[in-house]
């Protein structure tokens, strides 16, 4: 009888252990469909958002400017410099914003300005950034979350109005991005 009653604790041993098994193998595929899912998220509203509209440097195809494929989201192209602005262009009753071709850098009554890199490049992009950093930057307008205001044609106001697990998506798809190493500009103030 005592064989019996061993080989069935045994049985059910084994059972319980395949069942624990088979739950921690479903929560961890679980994880990672919740991973894609929030990083699908992230990508949509980055598309959506037109954050490669001035993050992402250009290359001419028989449609126009596109997204280079080996720079998304990478900024201004730090070999690009800094665009000479014409005299007399910028006036109320002519011109108030200019951009460059590939729509990185803009020039306006607030001076130059360079579209960031968003990518995860730890010395030049978002790598050391944190997830509350990067929502505090856009919930404030203000670089890094304290420091200088972020200059047109950021819209970051729009952007403050995402939901957190909104900005958290945004985030994460940006974390996922093969990193670049370039290093922007920093703005130049008016007249420069």
């Amino acid at each position: 009888m005592q064989r019996a009653q061993r080989s069935i604790i045994g049985l059910v041993a084994l059972a319980l252990a395949g069942t624990a098994a088979w739950s921690g193998g479903a929560a961890i595929a679980g994880e990672k469909e919740a991973k894609e899912e929030l990083l699908e998220r992230g990508r949509h509203l980055v598309t959506v958002g037109g954050c490669h509209d001035c993050h992402s440097p250009k290359v001419m195809s028989p449609n126009g400017p596109v997204p280079h494929p080996m720079k998304i989201l990478s900024g201004h192209p730090a070999e690009a410099g800094t665009p000479a602005v014409p005299q007399g262009v910028l006036a109320p009753d002519r011109w108030v914003a200019m951009t460059t071709g590939d729509m990185t850098a803009w020039v306006g009554p607030w001076g130059i300005s360079y579209a960031a890199n968003l990518t995860p490049d730890p010395a030049t992009g978002l790598g050391g950034w944190t997830e509350e950093l990067f929502i505090k930057t856009l919930r404030t307008g203000k670089h890094h979350g304290t420091g200088r205001q972020i200059l047109p044609p950021m819209p970051w106001t729009n952007y403050a109005q995402m939901s957190d697990g909104e900005l958290k998506a945004v985030f994460a798809y940006l974390r996922s991005l093969p990193p670049v190493k370039n290093l922007v500009p920093q703005p130049a103030p008016p007249g420069k």
